[in-house]
């Protein structure tokens, strides 16, 4: 949790109480679902708190906002995303229903009334939103041709509506036909080695 705080002193106490209460919520349920890693759980907070919040850093959401987490897993980043920004509306989507009641138990236990859950396939959700995150999903060509009728038109924040996905590796080829995208390496936020080959790719919404 030091971590955490390290990077986000604005977090109040209600936000760190929540933070900290993740790792033994899912410590509990991937031993029963394999959420995430087992191996993982000994970096939990580097390398999926920490890593889901990188979105944090980049943007700050609007009151209001819409945002879809697509192939949502374990909930990341949408989870710690949704303590973060409290009056931004999450929706979670996820293909696979057993993490999805394992997301929505999460909820509950963290009175989370802004996350939304779906069992849905992605490219048959029905929401329009005004932003899609995700943590290396699909390839960006395919999650875009996906979801792209998911995204409001209507652009109402300081950057236009998009897609803001955590990707690892050369994105060279993977982004070479998207004319407008950023691409911010994760040490550019964050000293720890694990970012060194991390990064955040927004595709704004022509």
């Amino acid at each position: 949790m030091n971590l955490i705080a390290k990077y986000f002193s604005s977090l109040n106490n209600h936000q760190l109480q929540k933070l900290e209460s993740l790792y033994s919520i899912y410590a509990d349920w991937n031993s029963k679902i394999n959420l995430i890693s087992r191996k993982d759980m000994n970096y939990f907070y580097l390398r999926h708190v920490l890593h889901s919040l990188s979105i944090a850093k980049f943007y700050k959401f609007k009151s209001g906002s819409r945002v879809m987490d697509v192939g949502t897993g374990g909930g990341f980043p949408g989870i710690p995303l949704s303590i973060f920004f409290p009056d931004v509306n999450f929706h979670l989507v996820d293909s696979i229903g057993k993490k999805i009641n394992v997301i929505e138990v999460i909820r509950e236990e963290l009175n989370l009334k802004n996350v939304n859950t779906h069992n849905e396939r992605m490219e048959k959700i029905d929401l329009t939103v005004d932003f899609v995150v995700c943590r290396a999903v699909a390839p960006m060509e395919t999650l875009v041709d996906w979801v792209c009728d998911n995204v409001s038109k209507k652009h109402r924040q300081e950057r236009k509506n998009g897609f803001i996905c955590l990707k690892g590796g050369d994105l060279s080829e993977e982004l070479k036909k998207f004319k407008s995208k950023q691409i911010i390496g994760l040490s550019t936020y964050f000293q720890e080695t694990f970012f060194k080959t991390k990064n955040l790719v927004y595709i704004p919404l022509d």
